[in-house]
C-alpha cells in the first residue's frame, strides 16, 4: 500500500479492543493507545498511516471475566498479535503475567488487574520487502529427497568455521559452510526444529534451563528471534529469508517442523499471552459441560480448536505466509492427529484435510505427519490420507528391535524395508509415504542408542523420570562410556547398520543431525530443555567420527545414484517382465524364503535379491527406469553365517559394502568379483551388499546347483 499499516484482530465475544505502540519491548507505558472503533465479520480493525516498519504493538481486550463460560477478557493483559510476523523481547516471569491472582484460594475464577505491559514481548510492524532475485523452489521429488532434522541453534553454535555472530543463528545454517556440508551429504532438504516464537516455561527458567527445541509456540507467523544475527526488530525475518534463498540456490529445501496443535499458555491456571485472552472459548477446545477446562489432547495443558473456522482459517493463512512470503517448502506436522480431530475422534474426513487439499499452494509442498497425539485412539500411524507422509514410528520402533538382535522381528523388518506396503498400500499411496527413521531429535541418538541400557536424563532436572524408558536399545555389553575395544568396536558396526538399512530402504529417509558422525548426548534422550553442550553438536571429530561421516556420504551417494533404492512404486514380489520377480527373499543357503522361515521367530538373517532390469516405473518422460541388480544381505544374531551368494554359474557379484569394516565400503578397483554359488562369511551383526556385474537378472534369480565353495 506505501505507506501506513492496517491493524485487524479477530475477537468475536470482545466489547472493545485497544491498539497499544511502544517505543522498547519492555517499556511500562504505551506511547499511544488507540481504540479500534471499526468491526466487520467479528474483526476489530484500523488503519494508521504514520506508523512504520519496527514499529513495536500489543492489544488490550475488553469483555466478560467468566471463566466457568470460558470467557477469559483481561484488558489488563497486553496480548501478542495471532498474526504478528514478528515478535520482539522474551516474557519477564511474573504474577502479572498470569490473568488470575496466583495466590487467590479461588484461582482462576478470579481476575488480576495488575498491568504487565513492561513483562511481555511485543509485536513488531515488518517490512515484507526483500530481493529473491531468482528464488524458485527445489522440489525435489520425494522418491530422491534425502532429510536432515536439525536445529537451528545445535547445529552451527560451537562450529568455528563461521563467523561469531553467526553461529547458532539463521546466517549460521545458510552460511556457505554449512552449505557445502550438505552437499557433501547429498542431504536435500533440512527440516528444521521449530522456528515459530516460543516461550521459555518458567519452570525451566527457574533451573536454569529453557525449551531449547521449542514446542511451545505463540506465534505462528513469526521467526524466532534469538535465532537471528541481524537484529530482532523485524530483522529476523530477513535473516530468515536469506537462508532460504541460500539453501535453495544449492538447490537444498526447507521444511519446518510446526505446532499448531496447542501453544504456550498451558491449561486454564496457565499464562495468558495472547489467545486466552482474545478468544479463549473459539480458539482451544472446551469441555463442552464445564469450559472452564481444557481438553488435552497433547499433554501440554491445552489443544487448540482446530476444526473452529477461524482458528482454521489462521492455520492456513500460516501455512501459505511460510510458503508464500518465506519461501518454504514443507511442513512436518507435530503431533498432526490432534489437528485431525473433529468432534473427539481423528477423522480422514477432518475439515482441517479437506482446507489443505484443496489450497492450490499448500497442497503443492510436502506434507508430513507426526501421524499421532496422546489422546485415545491417537496412533494413526498408516491412516493419513494421500498427499501425506508419515513418520513411521514402526519402521524406527522395528529396525531397533531387529538390530538388537531380539526374536521375530524378521517378518516386520522386511516390510518396513521394502517402504511399508502393509501400511500404504492400500490407500492408494506409494513408498514415499513413509519418512523412515531411526532415530530423531526426540530420544536417544545413534551414537547413545547403542551406548546406553537406560536413558541418563538427570540434567534435566526431574529425577530422570521425563522422557521414553522403552527405547529398545542396546549398550552392547557396557553402560555408557568405555574404552573397551570390542564393545568399541561392535557400537561402531552397530551404527553402520543402521545407516545402511535406513539409507537401503524405500521411502524417504531422514536423518538425525549429528547421527553422520556419531554425535553423542550422553544418554539423555529428552534434550528439550538443553541449550548447552549437551544438544550443540561437537565439531571436533575423532579419527572413527570421521570414518562414520565418510561413510554415510558414501551411503547417501550410492542410494541417489541407484534408484533401486528409491522407487516410485512398491515391489510386486512377482513376474514384471519375463519370469523374474522384482524382488525375490533368500535364506542363507540360496533358496528362496518359505512361509515357515518367515514364521519362525528365530530366523534372524536373510538376503534379499532386488532386479533392476525392469522396475515397473518410468520416468516424467516415459522412459522406463532400470538399474543394476543388487543381493543385500542382513545378519543380526550374535554369530557368523554362511551365506552362499544366488544365480546360475554364468552370474559374477561384486561386494560393495561390508559393515563388518570400519570402512564400510570396499575398494570396488581391488575387490574380485565373486560366483554365483560361492559362499562368503556374513559375520554376527553385520549387513553386506553385492552388485551383480556378470549375468542377467534371469540368471541371477535362479538358485545355483551347488556351492561353490
Amino acid at each position: 500500500m506505501g505507506t501506513g499499516t492496517n491493524f485487524a484482530l479477530y475477537a468475536r465475544n470482545a466489547t472493545s479492543v485497544e491498539l497499544c505502540l511502544y517505543d522498547e519491548p519492555h517499556d511500562p507505558k504505551e506511547t499511544a493507545r488507540i481504540t479500534l472503533e471499526e468491526r466487520a465479520d467479528e474483526v476489530w480493525h484500523v488503519f494508521l498511516p504514520d506508523v512504520r516498519p519496527s514499529q513495536l504493538y500489543g492489544y488490550r481486550v475488553h469483555g466478560p471475566w467468566e471463566p466457568a463460560k470460558g470467557l477469559r477478557f483481561n484488558p489488563a493483559k497486553v496480548l501478542l498479535d495471532p498474526y504478528a510476523r514478528a515478535v520482539m523481547g522474551n516474557v519477564s516471569w511474573a504474577p502479572e503475567m498470569f490473568a488470575y491472582p496466583l495466590d487467590h484460594p479461588e484461582k482462576d475464577l478470579v481476575r488480576d488487574d495488575r498491568d504487565n505491559a513492561a513483562l511481555i514481548p511485543k509485536c513488531v510492524v515488518v517490512d515484507p520487502t526483500f530481493n529473491w532475485d531468482n528464488d524458485r523452489p527445489p522440489r525435489h521429488p520425494l522418491e530422491e529427497t534425502i532429510i536432515y532434522e536439525t536445529h537451528v541453534r545445535g547445529f552451527s553454535e560451537l562450529w568455528d568455521e563461521l563467523e561469531p555472530e553467526s553461529r547458532g543463528k539463521y546466517a549460521g545454517l545458510g552460511s556457505s559452510a554449512a552449505i557445502k556440508y550438505f552437499k557433501k551429504m547429498g542431504i536435500t532438504a533440512v527440516e528444521l526444529l521449530p522456528v515459530h516464537v516460543h516461550i521459555d516455561d518458567r519452570h525451566l527458567l527457574d533451573r536454569g534451563l529453557t525449551n531449547y527445541w521449542g514446542y511451545n509456540s505463540i506465534a505462528f507467523f513469526a521467526p524466532e528471534a534469538t535465532y537471528s544475527s541481524w537484529g530482532t526488530r523485524g530483522e529476523q525475518v530477513a535473516e530468515f529469508k536469506q537462508m532460504v534463498k541460500n539453501l535453495h540456490s544449492a538447490g537444498i529445501e526447507v521444511i519446518l517442523d510446526v505446532v499448531y496443535n496447542h501453544t504456550a499458555e498451558g491449561n486454564e491456571l496457565g499464562p495468558t499471552f495472547s489467545f486466552r485472552g482474545i478468544g479463549n472459548e473459539d480458539y482451544y477446545r472446551l469441555v463442552a459441560d464445564n469450559p472452564r477446562y481444557y481438553f488435552d489432547y497433547t499433554g501440554t495443558g491445552n489443544t487448540l480448536n482446530a476444526p473452529h473456522p477461524r482458528v482454521l482459517q489462521m492455520i492456513m493463512d500460516s501455512l501459505r505466509y511460510w510458503v508464500t512470503e518465506m519461501h518454504v517448502d514443507g511442513f512436518r506436522f507435530d503431533l498432526a492427529a490432534a489437528l485431525a480431530r473433529e468432534l473427539h475422534a481423528v477423522s480422514r474426513l477432518s475439515a482441517f484435510f479437506d482446507v489443505i487439499h484443496q489450497d492450490p499452494i499448500i497442497s503443492q509442498v510436502k506434507l508430513i505427519a507426526e501421524p499421532w497425539d496422546v489422546g485415545e485412539g491417537g496412533d494413526q500411524v498408516g491412516n493419513f490420507p494421500v498427499l501425506w507422509c508419515e513418520w513411521n514410528g514402526r519402521y524406527r520402533d522395528t529396525t531397533r528391535r531387529y538390530w538388537k538382535g531380539d526374536a521375530g522381528q524378521v517378518n516386520d523388518f522386511a516390510y518396513r524395508l521394502t517402504g511399508s506396503s502393509d501400511l500404504y498400500q492400500n490407500t492408494s499411496k506409494s513408498p514415499t509415504a513413509s519418512i523412515n527413521f531411526v532415530t530423531a531429535h526426540d530420544g536417544f541418538t545413534l551414537r547413545d542408542l547403542v551406548s546406553y541400557d537406560q536413558k541418563h536424563n538427570e540434567a534435566n532436572g526431574e529425577n530422570n523420570a521425563d522422557g521414553e524408558s522403552n527405547n529398545n536399545s542396546w549398550n552392547c555389553g557396557v553402560e555408557g562410556k568405555t574404552d573397551i575395544e570390542d564393545i568399541l568396536s561392535l557400537r561402531a558396526r552397530q551404527q553402520r547398520n543402521f545407516l545402511a538399512t535406513l539409507f537401503l530402504s524405500q521411502g524417504v529417509p531422514m536423518l538425525c543431525g549429528g547421527d553422520e558422525f556419531g554425535r553423542t548426548q550422553l544418554g539423555n534422550n529428552n534434550v528439550y530443555c538443553q541449550d548447552n553442550e549437551i544438544s550443540w553438536y561437537s565439531w571436533e571429530k575423532t579419527k572413527e567420527q570421521n570414518e562414520l561421516f565418510e561413510f554415510t556420504c558414501k551411503l547417501i551417494a550410492l542410494r541417489k545414484q541407484h534408484p533401486i533404492f528409491h522407487r516410485p512404486k512398491f515391489f510386486q514380489g512377482k513376474a514384471i517382465k519375463g519370469d523374474t520377480k522384482d524382488i525375490s527373499w533368500m535364506r542363507p543357503d540360496g533358496s528362496e524364503m518359505a512361509e515357515a522361515t518367515w514364521n519362525d521367530p528365530q530366523t534372524s538373517s536373510l538376503g534379499i535379491l532386488l532386479c533392476g532390469d525392469d522396475m515397473g516405473a518410468k520416468t516424467f518422460e516415459g522412459q522406463t527406469i532400470t538399474d543394476d541388480t543388487f543381493y543385500l544381505c542382513f545378519n543380526a544374531q550374535p554369530d557368523p553365517i554362511i551365506f552362499t551368494l544366488p544365480g546360475q554359474t554364468a552370474v559374477r557379484w561384486l561386494l560393495v559394502l561390508d559393515t563388518n569394516r570400519a570402512e564400510g565400503f570396499v575398494d570396488e578397483q581391488r575387490e574380485l568379483p565373486r560366483p554365483s554359488g560361492a559362499e562368503f562369511c556374513l559375520e554376527a551383526r553385520s549387513c553386506c551388499l553385492f552388485k551383480q556385474v556378470i549375468g542377467s537378472d534371469e540368471e541371477a534369480k535362479s538358485r545355483p546347483s551347488k556351492a561353490m565353495g
